[in-house]
């Protein structure tokens, strides 16, 4: 990288900053958090120094899963949505080299990066650099989350069908502009939803959850988690997909409705009783 190209990273969510700060924002915010050491930088030839690499895996036709080792920041899973118009990245990870982004060419254009929330947004400038300038989606609610800006940023907002049957849509929630991705044709048609951290596919794989703050453990609202599961109640899909390997593998949109009311009946104090 030349000189005017050198950007930050934060090691603790692995999002990307044109110069360095204090404290990372995003970090420092009530829903993430700043290690006891304080706040540490890193830039990507120094990830690569230490062994960073990405990896791609078919999670099931025509979309796939990329992940780093070591995990880069929060550690997501990013989704890459293939179609005949091109492809969506979504949660872009905190590290890209020109290896993985050759893999990624390899399966068709990018037409759009795509962050779930200002968590996911990673090295997203950087993996459209080695995407050829693909555009960078970014939620209007959250533009005041982004720290490194640049002319590939779009803004958003409401829904957008940005490649045939793909179609962005912002339900809100963990953030203003939290959004989740409908993919009509996933699941062989049947529909699956990329849902980052908007929706949680909990560890019984029967169950999804709704937070403003998943590590500091802060509630949402019943009115807001009704909210959220009326709005992606209008599309069909079979499969939920979180932005790790947290997956609802089956009848994710009943899913949904069943965990949305049982939220909202425990916070509204409706089994007290149990307690």
């Amino acid at each position: 990288m030349t000189d005017s190209e050198v950007f930050w990273i934060c090691r603790t969510c692995a999002v990307e900053h044109a110069r360095k700060v204090d404290v990372c924002a995003i970090c420092a915010d009530e829903r993430q958090w700043v290690p006891v050491e304080g706040q540490r930088w890193t830039t990507l030839d120094e990830l690569e120094t230490e062994g960073y690499r990405a990896d791609l895996t078919e999670l099931e036709p025509d979309l796939y899963g990329i992940t780093t080792t070591p995990l880069a920041g929060i550690g997501q899973q990013a989704k890459l949505v293939r179609t005949h118009e091109g492809n969506l990245l979504w949660d872009p990870l905190g590290y890209v080299d020109a290896d993985i982004a050759e893999q990624v060419l390899a399966l068709g254009s990018v037409r759009a990066i795509v962050a779930s929330h200002p968590h996911m947004f990673g090295v997203q400038v950087e993996w459209s650099r080695l995407l050829g300038g693909a555009p960078v989606l970014v939620a209007e609610a959250d533009a005041g989350w982004i720290a490194r800006p640049d002319p590939v940023v779009e803004l958003w907002s409401g829904d957008r069908e940005i490649l045939p049957g793909v179609v962005l849509s912002q339900s809100g929630g963990h953030f203003p502009g939290s959004a989740v991705a409908h993919w009509a044709a996933g699941v062989g048609g049947r529909g699956a939803l990329l849902a980052g951290d908007t929706i949680a596919p909990n560890p019984d794989r029967t169950s999804v959850t709704f937070m403003r703050s998943f590590p500091n453990r802060i509630p949402m609202s019943a009115a807001v988690v009704r909210r959220v599961a009326d709005h992606v109640d209008r599309f069909a899909f079979e499969r939920l997909y979180g932005n790790f390997d947290n997956v609802i593998d089956a009848d994710a949109r009943a899913v949904v409705r069943r965990s949305a009311d049982r939220y909202i009946h425990w916070v509204s104090g409706d089994f007290d009783h149990l307690t």
